[in-house]
């Protein structure tokens, strides 16, 4: 299992998904309040965010755990955006412990983050490619293709998640998705709250704070956040 956060509005830091929240992603990282599996999300971090005039998202990746990086709050500090998305990882036993299997992954101008698990053969077939051999690079690899293949972000993660869960029972299929313009999301599985503020929109999987606001996504759901509105549909 991992932990993930997205924000969508007026430009912010990614220190504001990390380290200023008191329950953001940093003390996810080690003291995680909802997390359904796994105690700690210690193998590794990643973050993804958009500048403007360059056409795919600037990532920054690591396979260690993410208070263990000194570089880290200095670049969360400046790296600003108005759409970032940003992840600490658990990884499922027997999955490689690398950088290609740490989220976000990303395809041309999509990042995609995964917390939950799936058996590989649910999703090979459903793509080919996979930077890793971890089972969210194939998930990610399958939302990529059909995104290649002119669907829209919310229609390709809906199909890739109903057809890997019917293969995968059991499996946990929350993904969190971004384009610079929306964020989508699945729940399946696992927890996912959203919030919104007067400059834009926060999706975490659990909330970074304990203000009121926070609203949380019912299990099989696909949730929707545009400049204008937060749609939440059934899956």
């Amino acid at each position: 299992m991992c932990r993930h956060a997205a924000w969508l509005g007026a430009e912010r830091p990614l220190a504001s998904l990390i380290h200023d929240p008191e329950h953001g992603l940093l003390k996810q990282s080690y003291a995680p309040r909802r997390q359904r599996a796994g105690l700690v999300n210690a193998d590794g971090y990643g973050m993804g965010w958009y500048v403007p005039g360059r056409p795919e998202p600037v990532r920054y990746r690591r396979s260690v755990p993410i208070w263990t990086d000194a570089n880290l709050p200095g670049l969360a500090a400046v790296a600003r955006s108005t759409c970032l998305l940003a992840a600490v990882r658990s990884a499922t036993v027997g999955m490689p412990i690398e950088e290609s299997a740490t989220a976000p992954f990303a395809d041309r101008g999509w990042l995609l983050s995964h917390n939950g698990r799936v058996e590989r053969d649910a999703v090979k077939d459903l793509a080919d490619g996979a930077e890793s051999t971890c089972d969210a690079a194939w998930l990610a690899a399958a939302v990529f293709l059909r995104g290649r293949a002119g669907a829209g972000l919310g229609e390709a993660l809906a199909e890739v998640v109903v057809r890997a869960g019917e293969k995968d029972p059991v499996a946990r299929l929350n993904l969190l998705a971004c384009d610079g313009t929306s964020l989508v999301a699945t729940v399946w599985g696992d927890t996912l709250f959203h919030h919104r503020l007067p400059d834009g929109v926060l999706v975490a999987s659990e909330p970074l704070d304990d203000l009121p606001g926070w609203q949380a996504v019912p299990d099989r759901s696909l949730l929707t956040v545009t400049r204008d509105d937060v749609r939440v549909q059934p899956l």
